[in-house]
């Protein structure tokens, strides 16, 4: 058997002296902004959007000790009346931890998380909607959550899609630049993936948490650079959808009927938001003091998780909730302020998407619980029990102060 000569290699054309001086130029400035970036890593943590945090956690924490006493204490036969007082303050303390670790690493190795967050939420979206899935846990005709049943290892997977989808649309889109404003590599790739991601949410079904995702990646993109027309057809294409998945599915269509006049069926479907006003009327202009709600007495449902806001207008009446409002709104524009000063494209990228997700959750939550809009299943950010929730929250909050951390510096004055 005569063996083939295997052909020579082809050789590569030797470097000239000016590619090989171009090419340690290029490397020496790589490690010199790796340099640059870990000494502007050492800076110090924005610290006014700091204490918003803590301010708003640990008002949150004693909301929900006086909105939950009532329903623990019944749950547990008198035994346990704090605990979930206490299974929040343990993800709260973990959650601050998550926050001030995280606040220290160099946002930019959050870069390699894009694509294996993503991969990892479509998984858990997926087994959520899996029939027969024994991980796979329904309240209240909704399938949100994967977990233990009759345990605190439970959480919803789709909030870990919303940090995936600012995370990802963060690192890609601050690579494209300019090409943002083609269709091609602007609109389509972002487009379908939040489709992708909204329906598996939707499936479960979770309009809220698809709005979510759906608005920050929106934001994201308009940030990024897309075109003016393309954000004026979303609008038409989502106020379309909006208007066939509330007013044309049977189910949500009985929501927009009771939203409109709870009265209607006042011990069925308007049940919760009828109560949900009269807790709030209670409560005048200075409350009826902490602690001394009357509703959350099992008249209002959900009075610690999806509608604790209407306890907050109870017992600390108007001016209290008007309190919490402006501190809601002072994180948030930090927030958007700390994207501002960002070091590049991808922190301040990060940066909105993060501030959107808790500016747009807070704003549907309020806007359910006073009637403003459809009752839809939407907790509000630091308040509402949850504890993974939580934990996640202060995660992302901890992504802003590592941004935070490496401002551009403001001229005085």
């Amino acid at each position: 058997m005569v063996r083939q000569k295997k052909a020579p290699a082809a050789r590569r054309r030797p470097m000239s002296r000016e590619e090989a001086l171009a090419r340690q130029e290029r490397q020496q400035r790589r490690r010199e902004l790796e340099q640059e970036s870990r000494e502007l890593a050492k800076g110090p943590i924005d610290l006014p959007f700091f204490i918003l945090v803590m301010l708003l956690t640990g008002v949150g924490l004693v909301m929900l000790l006086s909105a939950s006493f009532p329903s623990a204490y019944y749950e547990t036969d008198g035994q346990n009346p704090m605990s979930y007082f206490i299974r929040q303050g343990v993800f709260a303390i973990m959650g601050v931890a998550a926050m001030l670790f995280i606040g220290k690493i160099n946002y930019q190795r959050f870069r390699g998380l894009a694509k294996p967050l993503l991969y990892l939420a479509v998984i858990l979206l997926i087994l959520v909607i899996v029939p027969g899935n024994p991980l796979a846990i329904t309240r209240n005709n909704a399938t949100r959550w994967l977990g233990i049943p009759g345990t605190s290892l439970q959480f919803q997977p789709s909030e870990i899609a919303k940090l995936a989808v600012v995370i990802y649309f963060a690192d890609s889109i601050s690579k494209k630049k300019d090409r943002m404003q083609t269709f091609r590599y602007g609109i389509a790739p972002y487009a379908v993936l939040l489709i992708v991601l909204a329906a598996l949410v939707g499936i479960e079904p979770h309009l809220s948490g698809a709005i979510l995702i759906m608005g920050a990646g929106a934001v994201m993109m308009l940030v990024g650079g897309i075109h003016w027309r393309w954000v004026g057809l979303a609008m038409g294409a989502a106020g379309l959808l909006l208007y066939l998945v509330l007013g044309v599915i049977g189910y949500n269509a009985s929501r927009i009927e009771m939203w409109h006049n709870p009265w209607l069926d006042p011990q069925g479907a308007g049940y919760q938001l009828r109560q949900s006003l009269i807790t709030i009327g209670s409560g005048g202009l200075w409350g009826v003091g902490l602690g001394k709600s009357r509703q959350k007495f099992l008249y209002l449902p959900e009075e610690h998780n999806d509608f604790i806001f209407a306890i907050v207008c109870e017992e600390l009446g108007l001016i209290g909730a008007t309190v919490i409002m402006l501190l809601f709104a002072a994180l948030i524009l930090r927030g958007f302020w700390i994207a501002l000063h960002a070091r590049d494209r991808f922190g301040s990228l990060m940066v909105v998407g993060i501030m959107t997700l808790v500016g747009l959750q807070t704003f549907l939550n309020i806007g359910v619980v006073t009637g403003l809009l459809p009752t839809t299943g939407i907790s509000l950010p630091f308040f509402s029990y949850g504890g993974t929730a939580l934990s996640i929250q202060l995660a992302e909050m901890g992504i802003v102060l590592s941004v935070s951390r490496q401002m551009k510096p403001t001229k005085a004055g």
